[in-house]
């Protein structure tokens, strides 16, 4: 039960929404794009542009080589490229493509070209394994920008997962083949930087933004000058650069070679698997069934994630240090959570202490001192379990499933939250944070998605539900009923944020003022139906100052 199967789900599924009028064109260089257009022709799309040579045998575990122009005379760019290769979802059955390093633009139609227009830039989620730019229909969001009088642009693009993307090992690190999921996202913003005027947005006003996987690539981006000039502004969705675990690339060797050894051209190859895996004769069916077998045996939920690279690197050391350091480029941000984050990644046969704790020693790598004491800062009591305000309900789960679900939560994702809002309060910088709280907002949109339980009250208010109240999908918000102008609420606070850097334009939608998260006032915005208001961000403070306090030792 992944949250990027219930994306693909819901914007599979948007398509049936959105009426395609007669193809839109756009000058690119010496390249005319034929693209389409949405809502009666007042939104177009131009789609599956190349931003990347295709990352194909000598190019494999290589960094992307940037391809800033086109050569042919025209492209087809009415649709979406194909996904990177992943294991195939229940919804789409769709293992993606190697050659996938493509960008997608959704413009206002009708502009004159010396309108330049903010531009919102989104890294998808996944967990560093699935996902796809395909997933996320923006129409609806561009159109919102349109009728409250401040256009946007938007984009998203591809980027290699899985161990094509974010290979581990010895022999990774030695050959720089380490983060390259987050160097395709850095050629992909550099190609917006060069070109995204061709479709009237503004270079020097680009908000980079993504939730879970996309939110954390954002913020590892945000950590080392590479962001600079690349972005003016960031906001992180259920994610920061520290969620989930950071170590060496030493960490997960085992997991790159059972990839290896699931190629039998290359199980052999102990010293020189990567100029291997670079042969002709190495198919793309080859690498996705030795992933789905690496995948298998892992000792890991997530193997194929960001790693420690070096002084030089992406991410040179941990979050937490960095922070601590003032090594970030200095742009303003929007940072926040939904209110039980832990529920999708809590393992439903968590059945006792013992369990929990086990299960942090082999995942989180931190003593059994620091384990037992974070433990023992939550009651054992399902009342104060997530999902948070179920009272003594379980769901016909064990307590210590909703123990452990509180944990996680704080562990992955609110902490890390306070912590980089906390910081920026500390160095000056303007920061808004949030907490997602609408009361029977799905993950996305389940009823699409076949194999999971009828019932999803067991989740509360989830990873991923937050998602189609940002991107405007009115249609599809019917539960609750005041769904929808929540999602136009928060959709005027995006949008006011991408265009003057302030959630609080005063422009769309009436609604509360959202204030500065800063030292003296450490306070975020609850978005909610029921009463979306400024609260003080001091819930479970002990918890989550005890997870910050011990940052190192947790590999944050």
């Amino acid at each position: 039960m992944l949250p990027a199967d219930y994306i693909a789900s819901t914007f599979l599924f948007l398509s049936a929404f959105f009426r395609v009028a007669p193809k839109s064109t756009v000058q690119f260089g010496s390249t005319t794009l034929n693209g389409a257009s949405y809502l009666n022709g007042s939104v177009e799309f131009y789609g599956g542009i190349p931003y990347a040579e295709p990352p194909l045998g000598d190019l494999r575990f290589k960094p992307p080589v940037y391809r800033r122009r086109l050569t042919v005379p025209t492209l087809n760019a009415s649709a979406y490229g194909m996904a990177c290769l992943q294991p195939t979802t229940s919804v789409s059955n769709d293992t993606g493509s190697e050659d996938c390093l493509t960008i997608n633009v959704y413009k206002p139609a009708g502009l004159a070209k010396d309108v330049t227009l903010p531009v919102m830039a989104w890294i998808h989620g996944g967990g560093f394994k699935l996902g796809a730019s395909y997933e996320f229909n923006a129409t609806e969001l561009v159109a919102q920008s349109i009728a409250r009088g401040t256009p946007i642009v938007y984009v998203n693009f591809n980027y290699r997962l899985g161990p094509l993307g974010f290979a581990p090992g010895r022999e990774a690190l030695e050959q720089n083949a380490l983060n390259l999921g987050l160097r395709d996202q850095l050629a992909a913003l550099k190609w917006v930087q060069d070109n995204i005027a061709f479709f009237n947005g503004d270079k020097d006003k680009v908000t980079v933004f993504g939730e879970s996987a996309g939110a954390i690539s954002a913020g590892v981006l945000h950590l080392n000058s590479n962001l600079k000039g690349l972005a003016h502004a960031m906001i992180l969705e259920s994610g920061s650069p520290g969620t989930g675990m950071v170590y060496d690339a030493h960490r997960r060797q085992a997991d790159w070679d059972n990839f290896v050894h699931a190629i039998p051209e290359c199980a052999h190859r102990t010293s020189d698997s990567i100029a291997c895996l670079q042969q002709a004769n190495v198919s793309t069916s080859d690498i996705l069934q030795a992933y789905l077998t690496a995948n298998a045996e892992s000792a890991f939920d997530y193997p194929w994630v960001p790693t420690l690279d070096g002084p030089d690197g992406l991410l040179p050391d941990l979050p937490s240090v960095l922070m601590d350091e003032g090594r970030f480029t200095r742009v303003p941000f929007i940072t926040g959570t939904v209110l039980d984050e832990g529920t999708l990644f809590a393992t439903p046969h968590m059945s006792s202490a013992a369990m929990i704790h086990s299960y942090l020693i082999s995942n989180y790598s931190a003593s059994d001192e620091i384990v037992d004491k974070l433990i023992a800062l939550y009651p054992d009591d399902p009342a104060f379990g997530s999902p948070f305000g179920t009272g003594d309900k379980t769901f016909g789960l064990n307590p210590q499933w909703k123990r452990y679900a509180a944990i996680i939560g704080d562990l992955l994702f609110i902490s890390h939250c306070r912590a980089i809002a906390q910081n920026a309060a500390k160095f000056g910088i303007d920061a808004f944070g949030y907490r997602f709280n609408d009361a029977g907002a799905q993950p996305v949109l389940e009823p699409f998605f076949s194999n999971i339980p009828a019932d999803l009250s067991y989740l509360g208010v989830a990873h991923t539900t937050e998602i189609p109240y940002v991107y405007g999908y009115t249609s599809l918000l019917s539960n609750p009923p005041s769904a929808a102008p929540l999602a136009r609420m928060i959709a005027d606070y995006w949008l006011s944020f991408a265009t003057s850097l302030n959630p609080n334009d005063g422009l769309g939608i009436n609604r509360p003022q959202w204030p500065k998260y800063t030292v003296k006032y450490p306070t975020i915005l609850q978005l909610s139906s029921a009463n979306t208001s400024a609260i003080p961000d001091d819930f479970r403070e002990a918890q989550i100052e005890f997870i910050n306090s011990n940052a190192k030792a947790l590999r944050r």
